[in-house]
This record gives structure tokens, sequence and C-alpha cells, in this order.
């Protein structure tokens, strides 16, 4: 019995402390978003043919170094490229343009290439479109347990329901914080991912409470 003691404080103490250091970090640096969703600087480059986007890698790699790149294929025959970094410097631009015309025999000018200023999107603009399902899928799971788990106190099952999906989910994103995994389009996956295996262990320890209960009550009885 102390030995399990002790676990759950130790659980308690190493959640506590990773929640800290995420709110820390958060309070800090803030969440490393991925390159698409930062402030970020895009060119657009008609290079009259379909291209290789790894062609086109290798030269934004020598051009940018260890700075993010987004590479895209636009316009309808994939003819042009939209290159998006962190930032564009003249002289990046310069040697972009360069070895553009060198690998694809081009005649593309520096003075007609516009670098586009891009906006970051704010983190609620990201969750926006899942609110509301996401909220209609926690209320549905709330009168769901309510009424499954009604002989372990509807009120409790639900309030602990509410606390232990809360504390999971700030967990993730603390831990999101603290490693540095970009906010992205993997994200949202993570987080349903994680309040499905919340709901998982939540039900699993209340069916088992549920059993104990019934057990009492039928030796009560006899």
């Amino acid at each position: 019995m102390k030995q399990f003691i002790k676990s759950k404080q130790l659980r308690i103490i190493l959640i506590a402390l990773v929640i800290i250091a995420g709110i820390i970090m958060i309070a800090v640096k803030g969440f490393n978003f991925d390159l698409k969703y930062q402030d970020t600087q895009r060119v657009e480059l008609y290079i009259e043919t379909k291209f290789n986007t790894a062609d086109i890698k290798q030269i934004t790699n020598e051009v940018f170094g260890n700075q993010k790149v987004m590479i895209q294929a636009v316009e309808v025959f994939e003819d042009s490229v939209s290159i998006t970094t962190t930032s564009i410097s003249d002289e990046q631009k310069n040697n972009l343009v360069t070895k553009i015309n060198e690998k694809y025999g081009t005649e593309l000018k520096t003075e007609d290439i516009t670098v586009q200023n891009i906006a970051h999107t704010r983190g609620r603009d990201i969750i926006k479109p899942y609110i509301v399902p996401f909220a209609i899928a926690i209320i549905a799971t709330l009168i769901y347990m309510g009424i499954r788990y009604y002989k372990l106190q509807t009120a409790k099952v639900i309030l602990k329901t509410i606390g232990i999906l809360v504390l999971a989910q700030i967990l993730l994103f603390s831990v999101i914080a603290i490693t540095r995994i970009p906010i992205g389009r993997l994200t949202i996956p993570m987080v349903i991912l994680v309040y499905l295996v919340t709901l998982f262990g939540i039900t699993t320890r209340f069916e088992n409470n549920l059993k104990k209960k019934n057990l009492e009550e039928a030796k009560s009885k006899k």
C-alpha cells in the first residue's frame, strides 16, 4: 500500500514538473509553429517547364542554408514554383534567381521578382474549425459517462472526467512546448489521440469501480 502511495505521489510530482516546465517554456519562447503558420516571406518563379522538387530543394539548401523552406508547385501546368521561408534577403534572392537560371536555362531578372510578406496564422485560427465538433463530442461523452456510471455518483463521475481530460491536454501541450514539436497539421490528430487514450483509461477505471460496486451490492443482498 505504501509503495502504491509513493508511486502515485511520484507520478503527481512528475506531471506537475512537466506542466510547470511547459508553462515556463511557453512564457519565454512560446510555441514552435510550423513554417506554414509563421511570419514568412515568399517568392514565385516562372520556370517555364515542369520541375523536380528535389532539384529546387538542393538549390534552396545552397541559398538559404539551415532556414526552413517550403516548396510548392503553382499554376495549372506546375511550371512555376513558390518558395517560402522565414526571410529572404536581397543577396539570397539574387543567388536564388542566378541558380534557377543556370539550372533551367531561364532568363529571370532579380528586379522582376517580388518578395511577398506572409503574416502568421494565429493559434486560435488553427483550432477554430474544430472547436464546435470537439465540444459536441465532449458533451456527448459526459452525458454517456453520467448515465453509464450513475451508481458511482453522476456529479463526481462528470467532474473527474472533465478534470482528467483537461489535465491530459495541458500535459500534452506542455510536452509540445518543451520538446519544440511544431504546431501544425499533426497537432489536432495528436489532441484527438490523447483524448481517446485518456477516455479509454477513464472508462476502464470506472468500469472496474462499477464492478466492485455491483459486487458489494450483490453481497449486501445475501
